[in-house]
């Protein structure tokens, strides 16, 4: 199973940005997605997530900003990010919960980051 993310790049405060996240290959059932980010000398913390039934979380510092959405047939999530900060520069990282086959157990996949840099 891989992950590819994607739609990172350079946007001046308060404009928006939006991240894609797509997982593909020996894939039963994608269940949890989630974005996570990595600021330079900082620890990897959840942005938002999402369950395969469309149950959303945010941390407290994107809510009303940022919207975490997923198509369950492309096994794709998405991150709307909108009145960017120059603090929601970091990495961007994709983490997905994939069940490979019927009746086996849950994987936990990551994708490589995606940087989003936010000017002032």
């Amino acid at each position: 199973v891989q992950l590819q993310a994607s739609g990172g790049g350079l946007v001046q405060a308060g404009g928006p940005l939006r991240l894609s996240c797509a997982a593909s290959g020996s894939i039963f059932r994608v269940n949890r997605m989630a974005w996570y980010r990595q600021a330079p000398g900082k620890e990897r913390d959840l942005v938002a997530s999402i369950t395969s039934d469309g149950s959303t979380n945010y941390a407290d510092s994107v809510k009303g900003r940022f919207t975490i959405s997923r198509d369950n047939a492309k096994n794709t999530a998405y991150l709307q990010m909108n009145s960017l900060k120059p603090d929601d520069t970091a990495v961007y990282f994709c983490n997905a919960v994939v069940s490979v086959k019927a009746g086996w157990g849950e994987y936990l996949y990551w994708g490589q980051g995606t940087q989003v840099t936010v000017s002032s």
